[in-house]
C-alpha cells in the first residue's frame, strides 16, 4: 500500500518556482499545492522560510514538497537542482521563473558589482534555469514556462532601480525568444506585476506608498495572491493556446 501511494504521488504534476520562500513565489507555491501539484521550492538565503512553507504545504494539501537551495545564476547549482527534481519526481510540468533581486541606489552610487549582480540573478538566472529545465520539458514534449518580469520592464521606470528595470525588460525579450525556441511543445509566457505587498517593498516609506497608490486606478498595491492567480492560470489547460504573451497585472498603474 505504501508503494502504491508513492506511485500516485509521483504521478502528480510538478511545478518548480524559483525564489519561492516568500512573497509572490510563496503565494504561487500555495496555489499550485492547493490544486494538487507537487511543489519544488527554490531558495538561496531564507532557509527557515522555505522549510516552514514546505511543512505548511505538505500538512495542508497532502502533496510532496522538495526544498532546494540554489543560486539561479550558478550553473552547477541549477544542474544539481535539476538532478534532484528528476530523482525525486521523474519529470517537471511547470517552471515559474520568479527569483529576483533589487538593489536600489542613487544613480551616481551604482557600481559594476551592483549592476551585474542584478542582471545575473534576474536575467541570466531566468535564462539558465529555462535552458536546463526547458530541455527536460521539451524532451517530454510538454510543459509551461512562466517568467516573472515587472511593469518596470515595460514603461514604469525608476532611476534608482535602473539595473532592475533593465533586467526586467530583458526578461520580456527573453520570453519571446524562448517561446520561439521551445515551440511547439512548450508554452512560454511572461507576467508583469505592478506594485505588490511583498518583502521586496517593505522598505518603502509611507509617502511613497501613498504616491504610488494614487498613480494606480485601483488605489492600492496588489496582494501576492492576485498575481499568483494569473501565473497559475497560464499553467492550466484553459491557457493551452496562450504562448509568447506578456501579461500586465498592475491595477491600472499609470506612468
Amino acid at each position: 500500500m505504501i508503494k502504491y501511494l508513492r506511485v500516485k504521488e509521483m504521478n502528480k504534476k510538478v511545478v518548480l518556482i524559483t525564489g519561492s520562500s516568500s512573497g509572490l513565489g510563496a503565494s504561487t507555491a500555495r496555489l499550485f499545492a492547493k490544486n494538487d501539484y507537487n511543489v519544488v521550492i527554490n531558495y538561496l538565503t531564507h532557509e527557515n522560510n522555505a522549510l516552514e512553507l514546505k511543512k505548511e504545504l505538505e500538512s495542508k494539501y497532502h502533496i510532496e514538497v522538495l526544498c532546494i537551495k540554489a543560486d539561479v545564476s550558478n550553473e552547477d547549482d541549477v544542474k544539481n537542482m535539476a538532478d534532484e527534481v528528476i530523482k525525486s519526481f521523474g519529470h517537471l510540468d511547470v517552471l515559474v521563473n520568479n527569483a529576483g533581486i533589487a538593489i536600489d541606489t542613487l544613480f551616481e552610487n551604482k557600481t559594476k558589482e551592483i549592476f551585474m549582480r542584478t542582471l545575473e540573478v534576474n536575467l541570466y538566472g531566468t535564462f539558465l534555469v529555462s535552458q536546463i529545465f526547458g530541455k527536460i520539458m521539451f524532451d517530454n514534449k510538454k510543459g509551461k514556462i512562466i517568467n516573472i518580469s515587472s511593469t518596470n520592464g515595460l514603461d514604469t521606470y525608476y532611476e534608482y532601480s535602473l539595473d532592475y528595470d533593465a533586467s526586467k525588460a530583458g526578461i520580456i525579450n527573453l520570453t519571446h525568444n524562448l517561446a520561439n525556441h521551445f515551440a511547439p511543445y512548450l508554452n512560454v509566457n511572461c507576467v508583469c506585476p505592478g506594485w505588490m505587498k511583498t518583502p521586496m517593498n517593505d522598505g518603502l516609506d509611507e509617502d511613497q506608498i501613498k504616491e504610488e497608490e494614487s498613480n494606480t486606478l485601483l488605489k492600492r498595491f496588489a496582494e501576492p495572491d492576485e498575481v499568483a492567480n494569473i501565473v497559475y492560470f497560464l499553467a492550466t489547460d484553459e491557457a493551452s493556446y496562450v504562448t509568447d504573451s506578456i501579461i500586465r497585472v498592475d491595477g491600472g498603474l499609470k506612468c
